[in-house]
């Protein structure tokens, strides 16, 4: 087994992701189709507004997001979504001072995106797409892998895993070992086991109980379970009701090993992150 241990510092395009302790990411999505916020802060200004409020909650991080991933979604041409993601990261890098993530899978609007602030590339693709892993290398900021069984518009037809604990980490140690030959070095990685991306509700649920697993293997686990219909499915609640059970996930997350969280309900989870880090930091010493 490959293990490596790295830098839990990022530096996201000059500003500052600390992984030393877990941490949260807030999510920002302006689409008008997102199963959970979709349309809500659809335009620049509400999103800045809604990205300080992530940030007063304790967010470390903010995720913007310009092409739905839900299940059924279809793709968005690569204008569109700069259309709606660049006027939000060029108003936020000024506007907050933690780092901005970029939430897409297209090389052209990583580039322009980076360009315009943002510090972190999250590709729920894994640098597949032709020419991304090559760009993420030149750009020289951190990149989050996610796996994925398929594509949005199909990854919930029918996936089917013999051991899905294994597979998953499986790949993304292979998508980290090509990232690594690409030029992109192993401390600009961290992983992300794609909860509800290509996965029934029994995937999803011994992902989380073996998370350790993939945290084992070194590199910054980023989990994102924030209202998803695992939840809807196991306790048959609507998207909008979904906090408690989220903040529940999290804490699980977080006790397993997962070093960002993200989150639609920020102040929430970094509270209930912070609680279970203290218990987690006393470790074993009962003295």
């Amino acid at each position: 087994m490959n293990q490596i241990s790295l830098n839990k510092i990022l530096d996201c395009n000059g500003k500052t992701l600390d992984l030393s302790q877990p941490q949260v990411m807030g999510v920002l999505n302006v689409t008008p189709d997102s199963f959970s916020d979709g349309g809500h802060f659809f335009s620049a200004e509400k999103a800045v507004e809604q990205a300080q409020r992530m940030v007063e909650g304790g967010a470390a991080i903010i995720d913007v997001g310009g092409e739905s991933t839900r299940p059924g979604a279809e793709p968005v041409p690569a204008e569109e979504e700069l259309h709606r993601v660049l006027p939000v990261i060029e108003a936020l890098q000024a506007a907050i001072p933690v780092p901005i993530s970029i939430d897409t899978r297209k090389p052209e609007v990583m580039r322009a995106t980076v360009a315009a602030g943002a510090g972190l590339i999250n590709d729920v693709y894994a640098l597949q797409a032709q020419d991304a892993m090559a760009t993420v290398a030149t750009l020289g900021v951190p990149v989050c892998l996610m796996h994925m069984q398929g594509l949005p518009e199909t990854m919930q037809d029918n996936p089917e895993y013999t051991d899905v604990v294994e597979e998953v980490t499986g790949f993304l140690m292979a998508r980290a070992d090509a990232c690594i030959a690409a030029g992109i070095p192993a401390e600009r990685i961290l992983v992300d086991p794609g909860f509800g991306f290509g996965k029934i509700v029994q995937h999803n649920l011994q992902l989380l109980h073996h998370l350790d697993r993939l945290v084992s293997r070194g590199y910054p686990v980023l989990v994102g379970l924030s209202r998803k219909s695992l939840i809807g499915k196991v306790l048959d609640l609507p998207v909008d009701n979904r906090l408690y059970p989220s903040v529940a996930l999290a804490v699980l997350a977080a006790w397993k090993g997962a070093a960002v969280i993200r989150t639609h309900d920020v102040r929430e989870t970094v509270e209930a992150v912070r609680m279970c880090q203290a218990v987690r930091a006393v470790g074993d010493n009962t003295g």
